[in-house]
C-alpha cells in the first residue's frame, strides 16, 4: 500500500515522496511490548541472580578469568541490593506477559503467512553472509531482499529459537519437582541454569547490535517500525521491495511514463 507523501516543485512526479506500507500495527505493538518486558525480566533475573554468587558465571581461559557476570561494580551501580523476593515475583510475573506476547506473535506470524518474511530459504542462508559482508563494507554489491535481508532473517529466526529455549528453560528451573522430565532434558538443574543465562546473553548481545543497525539504517527505517510506513523517493528499492514481500502488500504506484511525441506532420504541396 503506498500513499503519496509530497511531489516536486516542478511537477516531475518521478521525484515524488511516497509512503508505503511496511509493518502492521499488530507487528509494532508487539515488537515495542518486547522491549520493556525484557528489560525487567532482565533487571529482576539479576536480582535472583545475585542472592548467591557461590558460583558465578564467568569468561575465561583455564583459571584465567577475564570477566565475571556480574561484578560487584556493576550490581550495586543497579542498586539491586540481593532483593531476592521482589526479583522473583517480578521475574515470573512479567514472564507471563513475555510468554503471551510470545505466543500471539507465533500466531499472528502462521496466521498472516509473516512468517515467509523471516524464516530464511536454502538460497537466504547462502546470501547471509554476502549480506553481512556488504553491511561491513566488504562487498559493494547487495543481495536480492525482500523485507527483510538474508542476514535479517537468519538473525530473527535465531532469536526466535533463542526466546524459545529462554522460556523453556526457565520453566525448568523454575519448577524442576513438577517439570523434572524438563529439568533432566537440559541435563540438570545447573545445565538447565546456565542455558537460561546463557540465552539472556545472547538476547541481550542482539539487542546492542540490533540497535547500532536501526541507527546505521537510518531515520526513516526508524521511523516506520514506529508509524508503520516508511518515506522515500519513488523507485527506491528500500521503499517499494521486491516481490518477496509477499501478497499482502500491494506495489506501488506506476511512475508515470513521459508522453512519446509524435512525427511531425507536414503538409505536401498540391502542386
Amino acid at each position: 500500500m503506498t500513499t503519496r507523501a509530497a511531489s516536486s516543485a516542478d511537477g516531475d512526479d518521478s521525484d515524488d515522496l511516497v509512503a508505503q506500507k511496511k509493518h502492521s500495527l499488530a507487528l509494532r505493538w508487539m515488537h515495542w511490548l518486547n522491549f520493556p518486558l525484557l528489560m525487567i525480566m532482565m533487571y529482576s533475573g539479576m536480582r535472583i541472580y545475585w542472592s548467591d554468587l557461590q558460583h558465578p558465571y564467568a569468561i575465561g581461559i583455564g583459571g584465567w578469568q577475564i570477566f565475571e557476570f556480574w561484578p560487584d561494580g556493576v550490581n550495586s551501580a543497579l542498586q539491586l541490593e540481593r532483593k531476592l523476593a521482589k526479583g522473583i515475583a517480578f521475574h515470573l510475573t512479567f514472564g507471563w506477559f513475555f510468554v503471551m506476547n510470545g505466543l500471539v506473535y507465533l500466531v499472528y506470524l502462521s496466521r498472516r503467512g509473516e512468517w515467509r518474511h523471516i524464516v530464511p530459504d536454502l538460497q537466504g542462508i547462502r546470501d547471509a553472509r554476502r549480506s553481512v559482508a556488504h553491511d561491513l563494507h566488504l562487498r559493494k554489491d547487495k543481495p536480492v531482499q525482500g523485507k527483510y535481508n538474508p542476514a535479517q532473517q537468519v538473525t530473527y529466526t535465531l532469536v526466535i529459537v533463542i526466546a524459545a529455549v529462554l522460556v523453556v528453560s526457565g520453566f525448568a528451573i523454575y519448577k524442576p519437582g513438577q517439570l523434572s522430565w524438563l529439568e533432566a532434558a537440559f541435563g540438570g538443574y545447573d545445565y538447565a541454569r546456565l542455558v537460561h543465562f546463557s540465552s539472556t546473553i545472547l538476547l541481550l548481545v542482539f539487542f546492542f547490535v540490533h540497535i547500532v543497525q536501526v541507527a546505521r539504517s537510518g531515520w526513516a527505517n526508524f521511523a516506520s517500525i514506529i508509524t508503520g510506513y516508511r518515506l522515500g523517493r519513488r523507485g527506491d528499492p528500500d521503499v517499494a521491495p521486491a516481490s518477496a514481500f509477499g501478497p499482502d502488500t500491494l506495489p506501488s504506484e506506476p511512475v508515470p511514463s513521459a508522453p512519446v511525441p509524435s512525427e511531425p506532420v507536414t503538409e505536401g504541396s498540391d502542386s
